[in-house]
C-alpha cells in the first residue's frame, strides 16, 4: 500500500515523528518496510504471474509487485531504453537477446518454461478448421501476432517449415489481442498459444496441429542489470522456477525447459 506524506513545520520533534520516511527499516514489532518489485512479463504469462503475485505478496509482507504485460519485444526495447525494471521474463530466446546484447542481465537468462501454439477458433468451431492448412483459406479471417512478436516470430516459422502462408487480416501486436479478436468474433481464427487458450475459460476452442513442434517457444527470465530491488528480484525468479511456480505454470498448460 502506497502512502504520500506531507510534513509540516510546527515543531521539529512533531515533524520528525510524523514524517518519518517510508523507506527506513521499521522498528522492533513495527509494520513490515513498504517495497515495489516491478516485472516486465510477456501477455502470454498474465495469468500464471498474477497468481504467482499473490503468493509472492503474502511471502514479502510489505512488497508490492507490480506487472507489467505486453509484447516481449517491446517489453525489451523499453528496458534498453531505460525503463526501471527489477525482473525480465519474455516468451522468446530472441526477446531476452535483446537485453543481454545490451548488457542489461545481472546474470545469464535461464528458460522456466515452454510453450506452443494452438489454433483459436469460436466455441464449437463453426468453420470446422481442422489443420494448419486450413488457415490458408483466403474465405478465413484469421489474425495472427506481428512478426517480431514471439508468436507472430513462431508462426512464421511453421509457415515456412510448411510452405503454407497465411493470408492474415491483421497482425497484433500481443497474444492476447489475437484471442480477443477471436473471442470478439472479429475474427473466425487465430494463431495464439495453448495456454491462451486455457486462461480463456471457454471463450475459444483450441485446435491442435502437429506443426507446433516446429516452433516451440522458449521463456526465458534475469534480472535486470542494477535493479532497484535485487534482492527481490532475485526472490522473485527463485519461485517462478521452483515447485511452487511450476505448478502454477503448469496448471496453465506451460510446459517445462
Amino acid at each position: 500500500m502506497k502512502r504520500l506524506l506531507v510534513c509540516g513545520v510546527a515543531g521539529l520533534a512533531v515533524a520528525i515523528a510524523a514524517c518519518s520516511s517510508p523507506s527506513q527499516a521499521p522498528s522492533s514489532g513495527g509494520a513490515a518496510e513498504s517495497r515495489t518489485l516491478t516485472v516486465f512479463a510477456a501477455a502470454s504469462l498474465t495469468e500464471s504471474f498474477t497468481a504467482l503475485e499473490k503468493t509472492f505478496e503474502a511471502q514479502n509482507p510489505g512488497v508490492d509487485v507490480v506487472l507489467n504485460y505486453g509484447g516481449s519485444s517491446d517489453l525489451a526495447q523499453q528496458i534498453v531504453n531505460g525503463a526501471p525494471a527489477d525482473v525480465f521474463a519474455a516468451a522468446s530466446d530472441a526477446t531476452m537477446k535483446t537485453v543481454t546484447d545490451a548488457q542489461l542481465t545481472a546474470a545469464a537468462p535461464t528458460v522456466f518454461a515452454t510453450n506452443v501454439l494452438q489454433i483459436a477458433t469460436a466455441p464449437g468451431n463453426p468453420k470446422a478448421i481442422a489443420a494448419f492448412a486450413d488457415l490458408a483459406e483466403p474465405e478465413l479471417k484469421t489474425v495472427v501476432c506481428a512478426p517480431q512478436v514471439p508468436c507472430g516470430s513462431a508462426t512464421a516459422r511453421i509457415e515456412k517449415a510448411t510452405g503454407i502462408d497465411i493470408p492474415a487480416v491483421s497482425e497484433e501486436p500481443d497474444v492476447k489481442s489475437v484471442l480477443s479478436k477471436v473471442s470478439s468474433g472479429n475474427a473466425d481464427a487465430g494463431l495464439v498459444y495453448v495456454t491462451d487458450v486455457n486462461a480463456s475459460k471457454g471463450r475459444v476452442q483450441g485446435v491442435s496441429f502437429p506443426e507446433s513442434s516446429q516452433a516451440r517457444t522458449d521463456y526465458p527470465i534475469a534480472v535486470v542489470k542494477d535493479a532497484p530491488q535485487a534482492d527481490l528480484a532475485r526472490r522473485w525468479v527463485q519461485l517462478v522456477e521452483g515447485t511452487e511456480g511450476g505448478s502454477v505454470l503448469g496448471a496453465q498448460g506451460f510446459g517445462k525447459p
